[in-house]
């Protein structure tokens, strides 16, 4: 995993046609706008059809 920080109004771009933007931050969250094609799905990862993720996971059954 790539671990960035960024501020306000800081820009990330993942590949030529993503681009993530640092909204907003405040004490417990931050807000994110993203930039991308039509027929690129992005999702929460809590509404994400997948594997849960692994901080969801039984520790004892990982």
């Amino acid at each position: 995993m790539l671990v960035l920080s960024r501020k306000e109004s800081q820009r990330i771009r993942v590949g030529e046609s993503i681009v993530v933007t640092v909204v907003r931050t405040g004490r417990d969250r931050v807000d994110l706008g993203i930039e991308a094609p039509t027929d690129v799905l992005i999702l929460r990862d809590e509404l994400s059809p997948s594997e849960p993720a692994a901080a969801d996971l039984d520790p004892q059954h990982a």
